[in-house]
C-alpha cells in the first residue's frame, strides 16, 4: 500500500466567462468544491476505497444547490426534476446506473445500490423508483429540489422548444453535471457521475452521465473517467471508453488520451465539454474545451488545485 493516491472532482463545464460571476458566487463555488474534495480525500487518506471516496464527494455536490445534480437539479419541460447517475468500480468492472428518477436526494447512492444489490447495471424511470422504494429510500418533496434561480431559468424558456444546458448568458450555458474519479492506496480506481439533466428537457431525454462507457467509466488497467459536456455528442463519441481505449491500444498516458478526446475527437463531431480522469498510479487529467470547468484535485504528494476558468 505505497501507491500514490489522488482524487479529482468536477461540477460541470461550459460558458463560464470571467467577470460574469460575482466574486462572492465564485467563492461559493470554490468553497463547495473544496469541501467535496476534502471529504473524498479524507477517505483515501484513511485507507478507504476509491469507490467510497467518489461516492462521498459526489454526494456532497448533490447536496449543494449550486450544482445541477441532486438538490440543485434543473426543471424539465413538465416542471419536474429528472435525475441520472452512474458509478463504476475499476477493480471489478462492476457498475450501476440510474436514469429518469425523481425525489431521490442522492442519485449516485441509488446507482451504487443497483450495482451491489441487483444483477443489473442500469435501471430507469418507474422501475428504478420501485427499486428505490423497495430499499426504503425516503422520497423528498418537490420543495427540496426547488431553487428560485433554476425556476426562473425554466420560466424563461418553458413555452418554447428551447432547452438549456445550464445557467449562463448564452444558450449553450454550463453543462450541469457533477463527478469524481479517484485512485486509492491499493491502486484501485473508480468513477461516479450525477446530473439533473437539461432545463426544459422533454420526452424523457437522457444524457451521457448515467451511461457506462460514455459519461462514466473505470478500469484499473486504464483509467477512471467522469464527463461533463454536450451529452448527445458525448454519447455519439462514447467518450469515457474512448479515453480508456487510447490508453489500452495506443499506449498513451492518461493525460495524452484525455486531451486527444476532448481537444480533438469530441470537437471533430461538434461537441464540447470536459472530463476528469485518473489512472491506477494516481496520475490525473482535467481537460476541457469550453471557457471553464468547475474542478478540483488533490494528491498524496501534496498537490492541490481548485479552478473554474482556463488559467
Amino acid at each position: 500500500m505505497n501507491n500514490k493516491f489522488s482524487i479529482v472532482i468536477h461540477g460541470g463545464a461550459g460558458t463560464l466567462v470571467k467577470g460574469l460571476m460575482t466574486p462572492e458566487k465564485e467563492e461559493q463555488y470554490k468553497a463547495a468544491l473544496n469541501e467535496g474534495l476534502e471529504k473524498g480525500y479524507a477517505i483515501l487518506d484513511n485507507d478507504g476505497s476509491a469507490m467510497d471516496a467518489v461516492q462521498t464527494a459526489v454526494n456532497h455536490l448533490e447536496d449543494c444547490p449550486l450544482f445541477n445534480a441532486g438538490k440543485g437539479s434543473v426543471f424539465t419541460n413538465d416542471g419536474t426534476h429528472e435525475m441520472d447517475a452512474a458509478i463504476m468500480d475499476g477493480k471489478t468492472l462492476d457498475a450501476g446506473g440510474v436514469s429518469l428518477i425523481t425525489g431521490i436526494k442522492n442519485p449516485v447512492t441509488l446507482a451504487r445500490d443497483v450495482m451491489e444489490k441487483t444483477d443489473h447495471v442500469f435501471l430507469a424511470g418507474e422501475g428504478a423508483m420501485r427499486f428505490a422504494k423497495s430499499l426504503g429510500y425516503k422520497l423528498e418533496t418537490p420543495e427540496y429540489f426547488y431553487d428560485e434561480h433554476r425556476y426562473q431559468q425554466w420560466q424563461n424558456i418553458k413555452d418554447s422548444d428551447t432547452f438549456q444546458l445550464d445557467h449562463s448568458m448564452k444558450k449553450e450555458g454550463k453543462f450541469g453535471t457533477v463527478g469524481a474519479v479517484a485512485c486509492d492506496k491499493d491502486g484501485n480506481i473508480a468513477a461516479a457521475t450525477s446530473t439533473g439533466g437539461m432545463t426544459n428537457k422533454r420526452w424523457g431525454r437522457v444524457g451521457d452521465s448515467p451511461m457506462i462507457g460514455v459519461g462514466n467509466y473505470a478500469n484499473n488497467k486504464t483509467c477512471a473517467v467522469s464527463c461533463t459536456g454536450s451529452g448527445e455528442f458525448f454519447i455519439r463519441g462514447v467518450v469515457a471508453y474512448d479515453v480508456s481505449c487510447l490508453i489500452e491500444h495506443k499506449g498513451m498516458s492518461v493525460e495524452e488520451a484525455a486531451s486527444e478526446v476532448i481537444n480533438k475527437r469530441v470537437l471533430e463531431i461538434g461537441g464540447d465539454g470536459g472530463l476528469i480522469a485518473v489512472d491506477a498510479k494516481g496520475n490525473i487529467a482535467m481537460p476541457f474545451n469550453t471557457e471553464g470547468m468547475y474542478r478540483a484535485f488533490k494528491t498524496s504528494e501534496g498537490k492541490k488545485e481548485i479552478g473554474i476558468y482556463k488559467d
